[in-house]
């Protein structure tokens, strides 16, 4: 909020300047009073997304075997493809851990060979054929379970020991790989730390963040009175705070159908996709605003605001009088579209009328 605080003051006070410089090219002196001359010009409405420049899709890569970080093969920074290695995970497993996986492994050989002689003899008999087909059936399922239980008993093990087991389905190792291409935008881990694995009860550790730096978008928020105004499609100029001079444009892609509430203000959160800049080396995290033109005219007669007085519904300005004793003579005029700084008069004035810019009263 307190940048979105600071980029305002910027835009007021750059607006500040400009209607100073206007008031001095357009100003003059009538009848005592400093006057400003009526000028055709453009005035265009915005509505302000206050944000940053971010990827459009950012992954955190996360282990699936407990352990510690034994080697960590990229630096922040680092391209990478599908599957490149990033990190190798050396399992560490309690003394418990390892005790209860080898004490399975032994029960679970131990059920197998009972199965496998109990199969040997109910062979035997049904060769001669006087086993029941249903004490063969029961056999032969005996031993396919104790064959199962074994196998899972020994992957485990070897998960736990090694970090790595291959079975006929899946392959799981203690490499682990990147699930995108893209660009290595944080190192959440070090050599020797621990990693707890994403399981289906746990959100395990992440490890670092991934994310396709070509396609960086605008992410923001902008007030409630300015959302009804936009659309998807519409376009956006983008400032970047650390990049002044550069120029980049965008469209509305999304714009979120829930409001939050951030610091008393409802704001709702909409998405710029950044068309291609020249010469413009974008990084994710760039504080930044975008600028979306909401409606805009040209070639219309233009005054600043501050020169129009608003009262019981109606716009009015003061033109000097003919007569140089006389007051200033008030006009109510028909005021169009406004940008906050400069209003488009609809009615009542002509091209270079002059109106009568008052100084602004001291508080005391």
């Amino acid at each position: 909020m307190r940048k979105g605080l600071i980029a305002a003051g910027v835009i007021v006070i750059a607006g500040g300047v400009t209607a100073v410089l206007y008031s001095k090219s357009n100003s003059s002196k009538a009848n005592g009073f400093k006057t400003v001359t009526v000028a055709r010009g453009s005035v265009v409405e915005k509505a302000l997304a206050i944000g940053a420049i971010k990827p459009k899709r950012e992954i955190a890569v996360k282990s699936k075997i407990s352990g510690i970080v034994k080697t960590s093969f990229r630096e922040i920074g680092d391209k990478v493809r599908t599957g490149d290695p990033l990190f190798e995970i050396l399992p560490d497993p309690t003394p418990i851990e390892l005790t209860e996986a080898r004490r399975e492994v032994e029960i679970a050989k131990n059920v197998f060979d009972q199965a496998q002689k109990k199969y040997d003899r109910s062979l035997t008999l049904k060769n001669q054929g006087i086993l029941a087909t249903q004490d063969w059936d029961q056999a032969d399922k005996e031993i396919q379970d104790a064959k199962i239980r074994l196998d899972l008993s020994n992957e485990r093990l070897a998960l736990i020991e090694k970090g790595r087991v291959k079975t006929a389905r899946m392959a799981v190792e203690s490499i682990i790989r990147a699930p995108i291409s893209g660009t290595v935008l944080e190192l959440l881990v070090n050599q020797g730390d621990p990693v707890v694995p994403l399981t289906s009860y746990q959100a395990g550790t992440a490890l670092t963040n991934l994310a396709d730096m070509n396609t960086l978008v605008f992410k923001g928020t902008v007030d409630e009175i300015d959302v009804g105004k936009l659309h998807e499609g519409m376009s956006a100029h983008i400032k970047i705070g650390a990049l002044p001079d550069a120029k980049v444009e965008g469209k509305i892609y999304k714009i979120s159908p829930k409001s939050k509430t951030a610091e008393g203000a409802t704001l709702f959160d909409v998405e710029v996709e950044l068309l291609p800049a020249k010469d413009v080396v974008l990084r994710a995290g760039y504080s930044a605003n975008a600028e979306i033109a909401v409606r805009e005219k040209h070639d219309v007669l233009v005054i600043p605001e501050r020169l129009v007085t608003f009262a019981d519904g109606k716009a009015s300005v003061e033109l000097p009088a003919k007569a140089e004793k006389d007051p200033p003579v008030k006009k109510e005029i028909k005021t169009g579209l406004s940008d906050g700084m400069n209003v488009e008069v609809a009615e009542g004035l002509k091209e270079k009328d002059l109106v009568i810019e008052r100084p602004p009263k001291k508080i005391e």
